[in-house]
């Protein structure tokens, strides 16, 4: 079914909105995939933050214009199907493991802002862990040496106590 001019400025607006804070976006061939694969592919993108969408190459150019992907537009041929994303890994990771399971969707190439990327670099980019991965990475590494020095001062005031109990244990089986 074919767009009016205004349902194409809106598809257009909608994936620029998109790509204004989109960190990635990964194309691939659907050709051959069925519905409910697609179904699929789209419920795990989903969970994942993914915008997901088949797009008409034309419009996906008008959108790409101007932004920092303009260079993934030499890519656009055949029937691609489009995800985007704030987190530079998760497009990536989705339509990577998604490609492993379901041969009919073929990756085609890949962005991150100011960079095209061929297959092999969106499946690099896919074995990268993702933002929270590495934010919660950070976050342990930054607290493993307070929670050491917390339990090395705790230690003074156990083993003082141990002691105290000892001598206690003692002067009661001396007693007895």
């Amino acid at each position: 079914m074919a767009l009016n001019r205004q349902e194409k400025a809106a598809v257009i607006e909608e994936i620029t909105g998109q790509l204004a804070s989109a960190q990635a976006v990964v194309v691939a061939e659907y050709r051959g995939l069925s519905v409910e694969s697609v179904t699929q592919l789209r419920k795990e993108a989903r969970a994942a933050g993914v915008y997901l969408r088949v797009l008409k190459n034309t419009l996906a150019k008008r959108a790409i214009a101007g932004t920092a992907f303009e260079g993934l537009s030499d890519k656009m041929v055949g029937p691609l199907i489009y995800g985007i994303s704030p987190d530079p890994v998760a497009a990536a990771k989705v339509l990577v493991n998604f490609a492993k399971t379901n041969d009919k969707l073929i990756l085609t190439a890949g962005a991150l802002p100011g960079q095209v990327m061929g297959v092999d670099g969106v499946k690099a980019l896919a074995t990268m862990p993702s933002r929270d991965e590495l934010l919660s990475k950070l976050l342990g590494t930054m607290q493993a040496p307070i929670a050491t020095f917390v339990r090395t001062l705790n230690e003074v005031p156990t083993k003082f106590v141990r002691g105290v109990a000892a001598v206690r244990d003692q002067k009661e089986s001396q007693a007895a």
